[in-house]
């Protein structure tokens, strides 16, 4: 046995290469880690730049997340030093009355998931729109006082500054901000006619964030509408009152009709809709070209073709310009960039098969012409940054060199000169100043938790926000580590061990394992990473591996998933897992657990449905039945229900609860609107048919992120102690409640 020890012990510390822990370090604990601001404390929310791009401005909270104010740093004075643009007491007068305050869980999700920001700068750059609750208030920076100008959703004002447009009881309306008038541009009173207003799906599946935009002379605004009267709905019960209230969720689900969606153009003065003559299942961006000429994107419901078109404003007809095509899938971007030279635009495909971006030109009537592809290789890019036109350079974010970092680059229109602007290793979030003359990087590693600069272009960078050192505390460093697919694809990982362990670690998997996600990345982890060290010291090695069908590594990578959601996925896992306890012996082979969240939870139901091998599970709001799921993510990568009835049967672990093996914690909130508590019922119905034992836990009124520290703090307590008692045979520790409560 001492023989054995000292064997693993020399083993895990040449794969660590790292100091063995001090008794000097605090000990990390899951109530610091969720707690009010968390250990690397909270970080700048809202960040914006001012139209004329001489300012950064941010909203920046205290721990509890009761306390703040709005931010600047003015990117003249060099050094980045944040002072106060609005007070805690001023905004404080913005708040809207008690009865309209932000109190359901749905709706602070949806605020914080979708960025709905709670501040707009005016084109003049002197004065602020806060948005409290649906309540406006136009706020003067130079006498620092604001006044309501009315209430509604998604405010904008009018490139003059002169009015606002937003929505309210779904429809669009504008008001003068010097007479105060408001005026109706849309007047349905049906209810399921959505005019300018985002429903849930294409918020959750499309990232859509506004539906409606101004022309740049401020005569017409483009949007769309949206009707939801055959589209289903599901029922959100709140069982907590005396008497549970229930909430009609609009949600297709795979196979079910879509809401019907159709681009009107209406003066903002006011008058009858022109619609546009164009039609598809989806319209995913939109905006204006001229004043005159609206840009339209239409996807089919089976998102493997995409048209781009060009629509008169006026008459309503239009043509298209540009047609795309997959045999996998379309990938909606937001990387149409017409150029304000005229007559060219930038666009993104994957056509290649790595998402690239192409330089087209155009005339008033015919199909647009491919002048040049501008970036090539075996890499992605992330969107377009910025233009700057006079110089003909293009910024972009892509993953050159790297699969797991990320970088902000430069090249020419011309497809010359690429270059790598950002330097530190690690994922670099660029955000551009209007004039493209500064950006704020925001910037994090896999050891170094979030910092904000400000940068000028071709010049340096001035930090104005760091996370909270992390110094005091003992952490793992974790190792990246490749494996290999059965078809030879490498597989990116990261392998998290204690090195002091003088005996085999047990293993924990913890994919996510579906479309677009990465878990292998050079990036600060969050919660969750931290959550990992704790297990990592008790002795359970944390093993995160890309599959095949996961995200940022081209079209092939992708693409492999398709039609058949859970069997590459589970079969790139499992052979990742038999190389690592292949090539590392501190590894045991004997204590395998599985644990993921959504994606991840529904592979950790597929792992534990398909193999005797996973000793315990935790799966936290999972997809059971991938019917059960939204048309719009379901359908891109399975098709319908009816088109491909066997492979929806083969992904849907609910098919397969018979064969439970190891000891499961299935997790989910009763007020989840994204993947809907309905899948961990079925999944219950099944397991109690097959006669499997399991624990269920709910978390009433939760959404999909199960937020709030309360809860955090109970479901990761729970998790902890249901691995380490599986694995490690540790009985869980008495736990008081923690004193915030929610």
């Amino acid at each position: 046995m001492k023989r054995l020890a000292l064997v693993l012990l020399f083993a895990c510390a040449a794969f660590a290469q790292q100091p063995a822990a001090t008794s000097t370090k605090k000990p990390l604990t899951i109530e610091a880690v969720f707690a009010e601001g968390g250990i690397t404390g909270r970080a700048p929310e809202t960040v914006q730049w001012s139209p004329d791009g001489t300012k950064l401005s941010f909203v920046q909270r205290d721990d509890s997340g009761e306390h703040g104010a709005l931010y600047y740093v003015d990117v003249a004075g060099g050094a980045a030093k944040p002072a106060v643009l609005v007070a805690e007491e001023k905004l404080a007068n913005l708040q809207p009355p008690p009865d309209k305050a932000v109190k359901d869980e749905r709706e602070k999700e949806r605020r914080a998931r979708y960025s709905v920001a709670g501040y707009h700068w005016a084109p003049d750059s002197k004065h602020l729109l806060f948005d409290s609750g649906g309540q406006l208030w136009l706020y003067s920076l130079a006498s620092g006082t604001a006044v309501v100008v009315g209430s509604g959703d998604d405010p904008k004002f009018s490139p003059d500054g002169t009015r606002i447009a937003y929505v309210k009881q779904h429809n669009l309306f504008v008001r003068d901000l010097k007479s105060n008038k408001e005026k109706a541009l849309t007047k349905d009173s049906d209810e399921n006619l959505l005019n300018g207003e985002v429903d849930w799906v294409y918020a959750e599946e499309l990232d859509v964030r506004s539906n409606y935009f101004w022309s740049p002379d401020g005569k017409r605004i483009v949007f769309l509408q949206m009707n939801e009267s055959k589209v289903p709905a599901y029922p959100i019960t709140d069982w907590v009152p005396t008497h549970p209230t229930v909430d009609m969720q609009k949600y297709p689900k795979a196979g079910d009709p879509n809401a019907e969606v159709r681009l009107g153009v209406v003066n903002s003065d006011g008058g009858s809709v022109k619609w546009m003559d164009v039609a598809g299942e989806y319209i995913p961006r939109f905006g204006w070209l001229d004043n005159g000429t609206a840009w339209v994107e239409v996807l089919n419901r089976d998102q493997d073709k995409l048209d781009l078109y060009f629509a008169d404003a006026g008459s309503g007809r239009s043509r298209a310009v540009l047609h795309e095509q997959s045999d996998a899938w379309i990938e909606v971007n937001d990387a149409f960039k017409p150029l304000a030279s005229g007559g060219k635009f930038l666009w993104s495909s994957w056509r290649d098969g790595h998402t690239h971006l192409y330089l087209y030109s155009f005339e008033k009537s015919g199909e647009a012409k491919l002048e040049r592809q501008v970036t090539k290789g075996d890499w992605d890019t992330f969107g377009i940054q910025a233009v700057d036109e006079k110089t003909g350079t293009v910024y972009y974010v892509a993953d050159e060199g790297d699969d797991r970092q990320r970088h902000l680059y430069s090249v020419k229109l011309d497809g010359s000169g690429m270059q790598r602007v950002t330097n530190a290793r690690g994922t670099h979030s660029p955000s551009f100043a209007p004039d493209g003359k500064h950006y704020v990087d925001n910037y994090s590693a896999l050891m170094t938790p979030p910092q904000m600069s400000v940068c000028a272009v071709g010049g340096s960078c001035s930090t104005f926000w760091n996370a909270r050192p992390l110094t005091a505390f003992d952490l793992i460093t974790p190792q990246f580590v490749d494996f290999k697919a059965e078809d030879g694809t490498v597989l990116h990982g990261t392998l998290l061990v204690n090195p002091i362990l003088s005996s085999r670690s047990a293993v924990l998997m913890n994919p996510y394992g579906g479309p677009s996600g990465q878990v292998s990345r050079d990036a600060w982890g969050g919660t969750t990473f931290l959550f990992h060290q704790l297990l990592a010291r008790d002795g359970i090695a944390i093993l995160q591996v890309d599959n095949r069908g996961m995200g940022n590594r081209g079209k092939k990578f992708a693409a492999a998933l398709k039609h058949n959601f859970g069997e590459v996925e589970f079969k790139d896992q499992l052979a990742s897992l038999d190389q690592a306890l292949a090539k590392y012996p501190f590894l045991d082979r004997a204590r395998l657990g599985w644990w993921g969240w959504s994606y991840g939870g529904y592979m950790t139901l597929y792992a534990m449905t398909h193999s005797d091998r996973v000793k315990a599970g935790v799966s936290v709001a999972p997809v059971t039945d991938w019917r059960n799921y939204d048309t719009i993510y379901t359908e891109r990568y399975m098709s319908t229900p009816d088109k491909n009835a066997e492979g929806y049967k083969k992904s849907s672990p609910v098919n397969f609860a018979a064969n439970l093996s190891g000891a499961l914690i299935e997790v989910h909130g009763t007020g989840d609107d994204n993947v809907h508590v309905q899948n961990s019922i079925q999944m219950t119905n099944a397991f109690i048919t097959a006669g499997k034992q399991f624990r269920l836990m709910v978390y009433p009124r939760k959404t999909h992120g199960i937020t709030g520290t309360a809860a955090r703090t109970h479901l990761f307590h729970m998790i902890q102690d249901h691995l380490e008692r599986e694995l490690l045979g540790k009985m869980p520790a008495t736990v008081e409640a923690p004193a915030h409560s929610e």
